[in-house]
């Protein structure tokens, strides 16, 4: 199977600085959400829910990344595409119980932050078909360890009753 001349590149050795920088600021919003529930009051609600939307979409993102791989990459197993849709598929479900007034978002948010660490475990799989950039494993191991533990531990106190006030 032929590798990719940007995978062989001497001069694409690995990540370059700018993807680098907006890989790691994609953690700040999820941070910030982190501090503002642990700081409580009337905005920890509010940045609850923005967190699993931030983690919801950063998740549907990656299968957005692994579907197009799956496009341009015609030596990919066929199940890329099937894994591609299904973080769009699970956030989805993940919201359902809001919609339908059941306990919300610490459940949800506690399994999203599970996949989140997770995900890069199909990246890896992907890897073993396609050369991968060197670097790209490290940076995803980063960041969704970063998302999904933040979405994690929100998601645990968001289990607890709310403080108000």
């Amino acid at each position: 199977m032929p590798i990719s001349p940007i995978m062989t590149d001497p001069v694409n050795t690995s990540i370059k600085p700018l993807p680098l920088w907006l890989g790691y600021a994609g953690l700040l919003p999820q941070l910030a959400c982190l501090v503002a529930v642990l700081m409580g009051g009337s905005a920890e609600w509010t940045a609850q829910a923005v967190a699993f939307g931030y983690a919801a979409l950063i998740f549907s993102f990656l299968g957005g990344i692994w579907w197009g791989q799956a496009m341009v990459r015609p030596e990919l197993p066929k199940w890329v595409f099937i894994v591609s849709v299904l973080p769009s598929l699970i956030a989805l479900a993940l919201w359902l119980p809001w919609v339908y007034g059941q306990p919300w978002p610490g459940p949800s948010m506690i399994a999203l932050g599970g996949m989140l660490v997770a995900s890069p475990l199909v990246d890896r799989a992907i890897g073993q078909s396609i050369a991968l950039p060197p670097g790209w494993m490290r940076l995803r191991w980063h960041l969704s360890l970063g998302l999904g533990l933040a979405t994690f531990v929100i998601g645990i106190l968001s289990a607890q009753p709310l403080s108000v006030g």
